[in-house]
Parts: C-alpha cells; sequence; structure tokens
C-alpha cells in the first residue's frame, strides 16, 4: 500500500469514498501480516510482556508510514543501542526534533513535498487543503492523534486572544485573512482560503514547522476554558510562571523539547528536563514509521545529548565520545579528525554545506549614518566591493580550492540556479571597481584611501560575530579594498549585539553567512530575497516594517526592494508551480544584479565524523537547515548500530 498525495478532490460522494477507505484499511491489515510477525524492540518486549504497553500492531498506525530502505541504497537494520551527540547550549537540543523530522508532510530526497505524519493531503486551486490523518495513529503516550489535536490548537489558542499573540500566523494568511477551519470527521480537516496560499505545505515541511496541531488531552489542563480553575492557581504557582497563558506557552513548546511530560510524534522523546549537561531522548513506541520488514523505527533505543563548550567540541569529536556529529564542526576541523580516524573508531566524511554563501557581507541600507547610508544605497559602490574580491584566493587559502566561487545566490544543485546569478558582478576585477568608485565621485586622498562625500576617509568597520575563518578573511578583504581605496577594519561581538546594533542603525557593514535557501525550489517562499525580518542587517529597519505591519521600522524607499517585495506578495498568492517559478528567476536576477549581499564562496565542504559501526549514514550529503533539515531527509532513524 503506498501514500497517495492527490490535488484534486475525489469525485466520489463522502459516503462512498468513507466505505473505500475503510476497505482499503481492512485490506491493507489483512495483507500486512509481516507487521504483526516483525519482532518488538528489545527496549520495550519487557513492558509488551508485562501489559504495560501493546504489542507493536497495536502501537503502530492501521496504515504506517512503510520506509522502503533498500531502495533508497540503505540496509535494513538492527534494534538497540545508545547514540552519543554534543551540543553547544541546553538550547540546542531543539536540534533533535529538527535532526528526527517527523512532520505532517516532508520534503523526500529529491525535495518534493510527500505525507509523512499525515497517510495523504488533497490540494484544490492551491487554497484548498484537506488533511487525511492515519487511522489509528497515536502520540507518544498512547492516546489516539485525531482532527480534535487540530480543533484544540486552531479554536482554543491561534483563535485565544492571549495566546496567539506568541504565535506568528504568516503561513497561515493570505492577504491578511486567515482560514476557515473545518474538522470533516475524525480523522480528516480542511483549510480553505479565499486565495491560494502557497507557504501553506512548504511550511507543514520545514525545519522549523508551522505546529498546527496540540496534544489536546494533555494541553486542556493548562487552559482555562477547560481546567479546575483552582488546580490551574495551584499550577501556575508551582510552576512560577506569571498566569495561565504564560504556562500553557511553557508546556506547550514543541520545537523546544524542554517538557518531557508533552505528547509527541518524534522518534525519540527527551526524558530529562532542563537545566542538565545530559539530554536522554528514548523511544516512541507508538512512531508511525516501518521498514520494508515490518521493523517498527527507530532502530536506535536512545539519543544521548550532552553539553560542553563549542571550542572543544571538535576536540572531544575527534576523541571518539561521539557516535555522530556534524554540528560545530568546520572544514578547518577535518585534517585533525581524519587523523584522529587512525587511532579512534571513527569515520569522517565530507558533505556540502547548503548556505547561499560560506561568508557573506551585509551593507546595511538603513544605517544612522548619513553619508555612509547614501553610498551604501549606490549600487555602484555595492558592486565595486564584490569586485574587488578575490573569490578564487579565498577558494584556495581556506577551502583547498574545493568550494564554488559565487556570488551570494542559489548553489548549482539547486533547481532554480543559473551561472547569470553566481557570476553577478562576482568576477575579480579591481579596474572595474576603481572606475566604479571614480563614476561615484570619491576621489583618492594623499595616502590613496578614497573621501567620502562628507570629506572623512572611506573607512569602513566590518562588525562580525563568527570565528577565527571570519577573522582572516577580513585580513584578506583588508588588502582587496585598499586596492580600491576602502580602508576597513573588523569588529568582533556576540551575535545578538551585532543584529541589536544593525536594527538600530549603528552597524555600516556585517559580515555574516549567506541564506538558507542554497536548495531552493520553486515551491520555497523567496522571503529572504526581500525587506521581510529585522534579523536581516542589510536593511533591518525595512524588515522590520514588514515584520510588524508597518508598526514599527521605515517602508523602503529603494525601488528595487520595494519592486522584491511586491514580487513576493505575487508569489505569496500564486496558484502554481510555474508562476512561482517565474517570480523566484526575477528575484534572483534583481538581487544579484543590485548586490544587495555580496558573497564569497559555497558548497564548502563539511566534515560529518560518525562510530564506524554507525549504518545507513550517507557518505555524502548536503549538510543544512533548510529545507534538508541536517540529517533529516537522510532518515536518522534508519540509523543502525551494526557490525564494523
Amino acid at each position: 500500500m503506498r501514500e497517495c498525495q492527490s490535488f484534486q478532490r475525489s469525485p466520489l460522494s463522502g459516503v462512498v469514498f468513507l466505505c473505500l477507505l475503510v476497505s482499503l484499511v481492512c485490506s491493507f491489515a489483512l495483507t500486512q501480516p509481516r507487521l504483526a510477525l516483525a519482532e518488538e524492540p528489545p527496549l520495550l518486549a519487557a513492558d509488551v510482556e508485562a501489559g504495560k504497553l501493546p504489542p507493536m500492531k497495536n502501537r503502530l498506525p492501521q496504515v504506517p508510514r512503510v520506509m522502503n530502505l533498500e531502495a533508497m541504497g540503505k540496509t535494513i537494520g538492527t534494534y538497540g543501542g545508545d547514540l552519543h551527540t554534543l551540543m553547544g547550549s541546553s538550547k540546542d537540543i531543539r536540534m533533535l526534533v529538527v535532526y528526527s523530522y517527523s512532520r505532517l508532510v516532508v520534503f523526500d530526497e529529491n525535495l518534493n513535498i510527500v505525507p509523512d505524519i499525515l497517510q495523504s493531503f488533497d490540494v484544490e486551486e492551491g487554497r484548498i487543503f484537506t488533511l487525511h490523518i492515519r487511522p489509528g495513529h497515536k502520540w507518544s503516550d498512547g492516546h489516539p492523534f485525531t482532527s480534535e489535536d487540530f480543533r484544540y490548537y486552531w479554536e482554543d489558542v491561534a483563535l485565544n486572544e492571549e495566546l496567539s499573540r506568541s504565535i506568528v500566523m504568516t503561513e497561515m494568511t493570505v492577504n491578511g485573512e486567515l482560514p476557515t477551519f473545518e474538522v470533516i470527521d475524525d480523522l480528516t480537516v480542511r483549510y480553505t482560503w479565499k486565495k491560494p496560499n502557497p507557504l501553506f505545505l512548504p511550511s507543514l515541511a520545514a525545519a522549523v514547522p508551522n505546529q498546527i496541531y496540540m496534544p489536546a488531552h494533555y494541553m486542556r489542563q493548562f487552559h482555562e476554558k477547560y481546567a479546575d480553575p483552582e488546580k490551574l492557581k495551584e499550577e501556575v504557582e508551582a510552576e512560577g510562571a506569571r498566569n495561565w497563558v504564560a504556562l500553557h506557552v511553557d508546556k506547550s513548546r514543541y520545537y523546544r523539547p524542554e517538557n518531557p511530560d508533552l505528547p509527541r510524534l518524534d522518534p525519540w522523546i527527551n526524558t530529562t528536563a532542563p537545566p542538565a549537561e545530559q539530554f536522554i531522548f528514548v523511544r516512541n513506541p507508538y512512531f508511525h514509521r516501518t521498514d520494508e520488514k515490518g521493523n517498527q523505527l527507530p532502530y536506535i533505543d536512545r539519543i544521548v545529548v550532552g553539553i560542553s563548550s563549542e571550542e572543544i567540541i571538535p576536540a572531544k569529536t575527534g576523541s571518539g565520545e561521539v557516535d555522530l556529529q556534524g554540528r560545530y564542526l568546520r572544514f578547518s576541523d577535518y585534517t585533525f579528525l581524519k587523523s584522529a580516524s587512525k587511532t579512534h573508531d571513527i569515520e569522517t566524511s565530507l558533505w556540502m554545506e547548503g548556505k547561499t554563501s560560506q561568508i557573506a557581507l551585509y551593507p546595511n541600507l538603513n544605517t544612522n549614518d548619513d553619508t555612509w547610508r547614501s553610498v551604501m544605497r549606490d549600487v555602484r559602490f555595492r558592486r565595486a566591493l564584490s569586485l574587488a574580491i578575490n573569490r578564487e584566493e579565498i577558494n584556495q587559502q581556506f577551502y583547498f580550492g574545493l568550494a564554488h566561487e559565487s556570488a551570494n545566490t542559489v548553489m548549482p544543485q539547486s533547481p532554480l540556479f543559473r551561472e547569470d546569478y553566481a557570476k553577478a558582478w562576482s568576477a575579480y576585477d579591481p579596474a572595474q571597481a576603481n572606475a566604479l568608485l571614480d563614476e561615484m565621485g570619491l576621489k583618492r586622498g594623499d595616502d590613496g584611501i578614497r573621501l567620502l562625500p562628507d570629506g572623512r576617509l572611506a573607512e569602513l568597520v566590518i562588525e562580525r560575530s563568527g570565528g577565527s575563518e571570519e577573522a582572516d578573511v577580513i585580513e584578506l578583504l583588508k588588502y582587496y579594498f585598499e586596492d580600491i581605496g576602502i580602508r576597513i577594519f573588523g569588529r568582533d561581538m556576540p551575535r545578538d549585539n551585532l543584529r541589536r546594533r544593525a536594527l538600530a542603525g549603528n552597524t555600516v557593514m556585517a559580515m555574516g553567512q549567506g541564506f538558507d535557501f542554497g536548495l531552493a525550489t520553486a515551491d520555497l517562499p523567496p522571503d529572504e530575497l526581500a525587506p521581510t525580518s529585522q534579523a536581516q542587517m542589510n536593511w533591518p529597519q525595512w524588515g522590520n516594517y514588514y515584520d510588524s505591519a508597518g508598526k514599527s521600522g521605515s517602508a523602503p524607499d529603494l525601488p528595487e526592494a520595494r519592486t522584491l517585495l511586491n514580487l513576493l506578495k505575487e508569489w505569496s498568492t500564486s496558484a502554481d508551480t510555474e508562476q512561482r517559478r517565474e517570480i523566484w528567476h526575477r528575484m534572483l536576477n534583481i538581487y544579484s544584479d543590485q548586490v544587495f549581499t555580496i558573497g564569497t564562496v559555497n558548497q564548502a565542504l563539511q566534515p560529518i565524523v560518525r562510530r564506524r559501526s554507525l549504518k545507513n549514514v550517507p557518505d555524502g550529503g548536503i549538510f543544512t537547515f533548510s529545507p534538508t533539515a541536517y540529517f533529516g531527509v537522510a532518515l536518522m532513524d534508519s540509523f543502525y548500530f551494526g557490525q564494523e
């Protein structure tokens, strides 16, 4: 039985369709004896024997998601084992939610959106979405997962004036209007907008998903509409919460798995409340996926997350203290890690990073400095800086020539890639750069440094929050930019401080990584190409204006920036992929030609370290947050410990 994904409503009547569904479910149950014959995970066998847990066939949905691992080039695994990994802070245990990548719908290895937690979904006219829940699916505590969990979230949380203050509704809003929500039956819900909403499905499949359901049976005890007032008051006081709203928000956080009591649908469930130096994630007895032999996934029993200083994680990884590690490792660690594999039971492979640029410059078009703001908004200045950078030298010196010299744009692995975007104003041409600055009237002083229109020296502070790699690149940029008459200085600071300074207009130029859309497809939102967030350091005030719906910040007054916003608005109500693809290309063309950010190289290599006995970890891949959720699309629940 393969999963269906229909984009047209069935012509069958509701009654006939329901009968057909029941027939298919019964047929599946009768023709799939492997599920009943598969072995219980040993970790759960004793509880099943003692009657504390139902047997596997009763824990799985009637129609589980069957992963054909052999067709994916993987092997059928064996149960058991603890996988150790490291995180730099306790808040980063959220990465386990990313790595696990259990979503209503997910991106597959070809970046198509397919059902996962859902059995199927229907889309009509790009605006009507009907979601079908797997019959018999259960939360990690064994309670049924039904349409009531969607209703509770929508009616009692999202539309509750007090609780909705903490909810971002961007993906649920089209032209300022929310959808009509319907409960069709226990296993079916529908969201209907008046116009197409192309954001909806990608948001459900995101690394940080649009969480449109909650375990209603658990969360009602923290909601004033359902809870006993006295008990709720006692709970608020016991937890030290400000009020019931704060308590509800704290208890319901899904992306931050800090509440061990919160029922979940992930392959592993956190059992450790913070603060802690080690967090234990244990297999979910009710997880909805199996392999083709009927073995319930995940194969691995527990994920043990140790908390350590980021600076020493590469050393701990090289000494064999982890079974799987990618986060906090850099390409500069590769030689050490490869050497360590000779004396420790680890293998180091090289994946590819999915950022649009390994290191990028962000000219702040909203800086408070009137003179610099005027200079930065002149496209000739941004183009000149880009042309002055010797990307080939950066590539050779820091990445052994293995990266891809490029503007800050999509990677060649993206279906949206065009060579023109990568090459836009990114060739090393200091002569053309000097000509552009001369054309602007920025004359050189006696020492060769150009003068700004107000007579000051063109001395530029580049603020950054990254590590030694960024510091080393700034040293090269000093030579490149001085060659065209611009003197630069680097200033290091914590990331939060940098973002605050950029938003306040105190930063003239910042340095950081590129965007997460290196693997962009037409159906992913192009929001990072337009001023949409105050976190965008090249136009934070314009982004703040969009973020706050005009309540703060300032509206874009640069024609090209306004055009990008208008195109994003068109994308946000587009009905088909072809239209969205055309909009993406128009935005990529404007963005790269205007050099709103300055890229250096992409496709840098990322070390991935695994225990030799850890199987089904791909030898290569693209290690990026979006859309692949780091290890998520590689199916971390299929990893297992076998023979070396």
